[in-house]
């Protein structure tokens, strides 16, 4: 059979089917402290896990950890650049964007952004890191090829998680004004401000770039889906609560948001353009609220670790030593 053929076979098959998920492992990495996002590199077959002050290296196949990068103070966002051999991590505490080799793991740069960047996006059209600025309520823009600052994008609120378009947009969710902002990545110019409503309190974006739809998750326990060109709210199905992190599998047609407080994983089926069903929860772990998918097995990679009490005078429950762990989620066909 022809590779070609086979590739659409498979492809018609996952989106009649809409497979459902199961927990199929688990990874554990040990240590202490907390954590933010994820990014599945599906070319290179790694998996980069954002853990306190430092990424821990998952080779995706073998499931074992392979490295790490190390000496920052609070990691939230991995961005990877495989057209220029980098990656970019955000450093919040310390207020930069790091710079390593993917081959060695080396940290080859230290670059001043805004206070508190957070969400981070390669762009491949103009080869620029998007660093956003939760504190500074902007973006700094990196030359990724020479490790420079090309500009900054003042926005109007705290930004949260971004998305490439891949033709020269890139996308961002507006937290505290649950608006949805669309930036011109070679000018730096803002195209446009939209609203999300019902959406309350946008943060994990993602994105169908051929049907040109945007996925946000919301505190509301909402995902507003939009159209990417007009702005225009066309969905907006129930989710869990305590989402932080969304993703959508062209292949499948499949969209997902982790949430952390429920301990679920949806599962929003891509009926057509303009229509979308619920297509299951699962059951995943208490804090599993950010999370990342390989393109190339469908598989989701959620993190999480064990909770102690909540100490006296504090918000959060205790994070338990050495209980850090991402999670394995596989399609069951």
């Amino acid at each position: 059979m022809k590779p070609g053929l086979l590739l659409v076979l498979t492809t018609a098959l996952y989106a009649a089917q809409s497979p459902s998920y199961k927990i199929a492992g688990s990874i554990l990495l040990r240590g202490a402290g907390g954590w933010d996002y994820l990014n599945a590199d599906s070319a290179n077959r790694r998996l980069y896990v954002s853990h306190s002050g430092q990424v821990e290296v998952v080779d995706l196949d073998s499931g074992k950890p392979i490295g790490k990068i190390s000496g920052m103070i609070g990691v939230h966002g991995i961005a990877i650049a495989n057209d220029l051999g980098a990656g970019f991590i955000s450093d919040g505490r310390a207020n930069e964007v790091v710079e390593f080799a993917l081959a060695s793991l080396e940290v080859k740069k230290k670059i001043k952004a805004g206070t508190n960047p957070d969400g981070i996006v390669y762009d491949s059209p103009s080869k620029r890191v998007f660093a956003f600025n939760g504190r500074s309520h902007d973006a700094t823009v990196i030359d990724a090829a020479n490790g420079t600052v090309a500009g900054t994008v003042k926005l109007d609120g705290k930004p949260e998680f971004p998305v490439s378009d891949g033709t020269g947009s890139i996308f961002v969710n507006i937290e505290d004004k649950s608006e949805l902002v669309r930036i011109d990545s070679g000018t730096l110019a803002i195209k446009a401000v939209w609203p999300l409503a019902p959406c309350e309190s946008p943060s994990g974006l993602a994105i169908d770039a051929m049907n040109r739809r945007l996925f946000s998750v919301c505190d509301n326990k909402r995902m507003a889906i939009t159209d990417a060109d007009s702005g225009k709210v066309i969905a907006a199905p129930t989710i869990g609560e305590g989402p932080d992190a969304a993703a959508f599998d062209p292949a499948t047609h499949l969209a997902f948001s982790s949430n952390g407080e429920s301990g679920t994983l949806t599962v929003i089926h891509a009926d057509s353009k303009d229509r979308y069903s619920i297509a299951g929860t699962v059951e995943t772990a208490k804090g599993a609220r950010t999370m990342a998918l390989d393109a190339k097995t469908h598989k989701l990679y959620l993190s999480t670790a064990g909770f102690g009490p909540v100490p006296a005078g504090g918000r959060r429950p205790a994070i338990l030593p050495d209980t850090f762990r991402v999670l394995v989620l596989a399609p069951v066909l």
